[in-house]
């Protein structure tokens, strides 16, 4: 079915998330450079929302050409990485320094899905559900109870 079909599955309430998150991982996504990095060597394109560093990856060309669009900026070229979903998640994602996940095909409204940083996505030691802060937390709330 690939990746777009199991993202539009889901969206329709019919999908399975292990298959979406199984597709996911094993799909080629189009990872941009941002601007003004020629070779990738600044960085991927990405946002910051909600305290998150959403990167943007696209399931083929057509799909990234209408987020350029989107952008006002069709008009120029657009070098980007091919990489795997689960190098994404497991290789790059650890090097943003913080809270990261995964922005698929961000300009196409209903066939556009997010892949947060929870547990099952990207590493444990990377998820905000179960990370250091996540911990952190569990302990705050567990001593405040005892008091």
């Amino acid at each position: 079915m690939g990746l777009a079909g199991e993202i539009a599955a889901c969206r329709a309430g019919v999908g399975d998330p292990g298959r979406l998150v199984g597709e996911f991982r094993r799909a080629v996504l189009l990872v941009p450079f941002a601007a003004g990095s020629v070779d990738g060597g600044d960085g991927l394109m990405s946002a910051v929302s909600g305290g998150v560093r959403w990167l943007y990856a696209f399931t083929d060309e057509e799909a990234l050409a209408r987020f350029a669009v989107a952008r006002g900026e069709g008009g120029r070229e657009w070098p980007y990485l091919a990489v795997l979903g689960a190098r994404l998640v497991d290789a790059i994602v650890p090097q943003v320094g913080g809270p990261a996940g995964v922005a698929v095909n961000v300009a196409d409204g209903d066939g556009s899905m997010l892949f947060p940083p929870v547990a099952g996505i990207v590493p444990d030691a990377c998820a905000v559900d179960i990370g250091p802060e996540a911990d952190h937390e569990a302990d705050h709330e567990s001593a405040a109870g005892v008091a």
